[in-house]
Order: C-alpha cells, then sequence, then structure tokens
C-alpha cells in the first residue's frame, strides 16, 4: 500500500509538472512499472487510487488518461482533480497565488478605471466587513472583499475565470489567514494592504492599484514560502461547499 501511494504521488507530480498533459493517455503498466522499477500489480493500484481521486480517468478499450483539470460547467465546488491536487501537494499553492497575483493585478487596474458608484458601494459594503471580522478567522470576507474587486473590473471573461476557481482561490486566502494573521507583525502588513488597495480603487488610480494588489499577493506567497523553508508546516484548511449567496457584498 505504501509503495502505491509513493507511485501515485509521482504521478500527481508528474501531471503538476507537465509531464502529462490533461487529456493525455497514460503509459500501459508494462511501461510504467519498467519505468517505475516496481512491479505491475503496484502500478495497478497506484492507478486505481488516481481514479477514484478523478486525476485520471479510464476510456474502455482505449487505456487511461489524465482527466481535465477543470470541469466543463467552470463549477469547482465539488471535489474535483485540482482540489485534490492542491490539498496533496504544497507547490499548487503557489501556483494558484500565481494566477491570482497576475489576473488580481489586472482585476485591480480595470476596476478604478471602470467602477460605477453602485461597485465602489458594493467594496465598500465588502471592506468594512472585513474590517469588522476577527482577522484569525476571516478568509470568506477577505475573499468577498477580492471578490468585489474583481466584479468591479467589467471583464466578463476575467470575472468567469475567476468564478471558476472560486472555491481555490478561497483556499488561498483561508492558508493566508490560518498562517499569516496569528502573527502581529504580518497582519498589520496585510491590513494595512488591503486599506491601500481600498483607497487607490476610490481614488481612481489604476497604476497605483493594480502595483498594490500585485504586491498584496506576492506578499502572501513569498511569506508562507519562506515559513516553510525554515522548516514550517502550513496549516491547509478545505473549503467547505459555499451555500451562501456568492454575492460579494453578502459575503462575511
Amino acid at each position: 500500500m505504501a509503495i502505491a501511494q509513493e507511485i501515485s504521488y509521482r504521478l500527481e507530480r508528474l501531471i503538476l509538472d507537465g509531464g502529462l498533459a490533461p487529456e493525455q493517455k497514460i503509459p500501459s503498466e508494462r511501461q510504467l512499472a519498467e519505468r517505475l522499477r516496481v512491479s505491475r500489480s503496484v502500478i495497478r493500484e497506484a492507478l486505481h487510487e488516481l481514479q477514484g481521486r478523478g486525476v485520471i480517468e479510464t476510456r474502455h478499450g482505449k487505456g487511461s488518461f489524465v482527466s481535465s483539470m477543470v470541469p466543463g460547467s467552470g463549477d469547482l465546488s465539488e471535489q474535483g482533480p485540482l482540489m485534490h491536487l492542491f490539498e496533496g501537494h504544497s507547490r499548487t499553492l503557489y501556483d494558484l497565488l500565481e494566477v491570482r497575483e497576475q489576473l488580481e493585478g489586472q482585476a485591480a487596474f480595470l476596476a478604478a478605471q471602470r467602477a460605477t458608484g453602485a461597485d465602489l458601494h458594493r467594496i465598500t459594503k465588502a471592506f468594512r466587513a472585513l474590517e469588522a471580522t476577527d482577522p484569525l478567522s476571516n478568509a470568506r470576507p477577505d475573499h468577498g472583499f477580492h471578490q468585489a474587486i474583481v466584479e468591479a473590473s467589467h471583464n466578463p471573461i476575467l470575472v468567469h475565470v475567476l468564478n471558476s476557481l472560486k472555491n481555490m482561490m478561497l483556499m488561498t486566502v483561508q492558508a493566508s489567514v490560518a498562517n499569516l494573521n496569528p502573527r502581529a507583525e504580518m497582519r498589520k502588513k496585510i491590513v494595512q494592504q488591503h486599506r491601500q488597495l481600498y483607497d487607490a480603487i476610490l481614488a481612481g488610480k489604476p497604476a497605483t492599484a493594480q502595483k498594490v494588489a500585485t504586491a498584496h499577493v506576492r506578499f502572501v506567497s513569498r511569506t508562507m514560502r519562506d515559513m516553510e523553508n525554515q522548516g514550517g508546516t502550513l496549516i491547509r484548511i478545505p473549503v467547505e461547499r459555499d451555500t451562501s449567496d456568492s454575492h460579494p457584498g453578502n459575503q462575511g
């Protein structure tokens, strides 16, 4: 069992590193057994484990293939393949933060340019909800504040992409809250960054908003990576299915 789990973990790493792409056919059991120097029964057990987690799928008469990481519906509220990989491999946390850094930076730039009065009201409401919540348990209000900014970008493609990754993005916020907010100096820095982002958008300063949003996510990523490099173990909190109103003004 332990060997099969190690093999399944190695295969997941191969998928994450791009060695096996989504929809790509997986080598045969014989080829994998020869390459990984284990028995075919171990390979069979490892593949069965990956299939159970939805990471691979078997097509009758064709073999096993890497699953599509993002469901066609764009709904990642269920435990899909990416969610499993996120929970099992620490590197995926930083992959997601890279995505947040780029897309939320652009969203902040556009929101500062395009936000309507109603958008600014929703952003203000979300920001005040964030300020009013205990910083040790404010992941959803934190995410709600960033989501309000994304919606104020008025770029439907950007909104759709980030909404399709909603639960995984919330996971990165939860990781930040759980690991950084208990430390007073980190919490103070994050509160300051949120305030600077809010002020830049309300003042209609796109370049400043983008710079602050990008720096905020980069700070979170770098700080958590430093914690791991120094021997710490990051707290990873699974996201429960969100049955509340998804509108950012109603979160937190």
